[in-house]
């Protein structure tokens, strides 16, 4: 599952603004393998929603599975389930939490990577990337 989802990333690419609201940027380097994750999110005039979406991976294949799960559901979503999603995922990946549920669920099949912590930066780079671009949406529409 996890080379399917790494062959199936949606709305890669450069975001084009609607003029609806704040845009956040962020780019997200692992310093262990070198994966980085570059994307664009667009929220909603309250600033509570993702209304738009674009990302570039050049990340191996566990960093662009995790990707392709977010860029599946990401369109949509409240700031604070993105939140709670990277939060999840850290947990279940360091600390043996309980699967992430909810709109993310997906994140279920990167369990396997529980067991190389090395992986579990390039695993986190878009769910950090996206919690950082929300941060800076919010902080520029302030």
């Amino acid at each position: 599952r996890i080379m399917e989802l790494a062959s199936d990333i949606h709305f890669i690419g450069d975001l084009s603004s609607n003029g609806a609201g704040p845009i956040g940027r962020a780019i997200k380097t692992s310093k262990i393998c070198g994966s980085q994750i570059e994307l664009e999110l667009q929220l909603d005039e309250s600033r509570e929603k993702i209304v738009a979406f674009a990302i570039k991976p050049k990340a191996c294949a566990l960093g662009q599975a995790s990707a392709a799960i977010l860029s599946h559901h990401i369109i949509g979503a409240k700031t604070d389930e993105v939140i709670k999603a990277r939060d999840d995922l850290l947990l279940m990946l360091k600390e043996g939490g309980a699967f992430p549920s909810g709109r993310f669920w997906e994140q279920r099949y990167l369990e396997g990577v529980i067991d190389y912590p090395a992986r579990h930066a390039s695993t986190m780079l878009a769910w950090e990337a996206a919690v950082s671009a929300i941060e800076m949406a919010i902080k520029v529409a302030a």
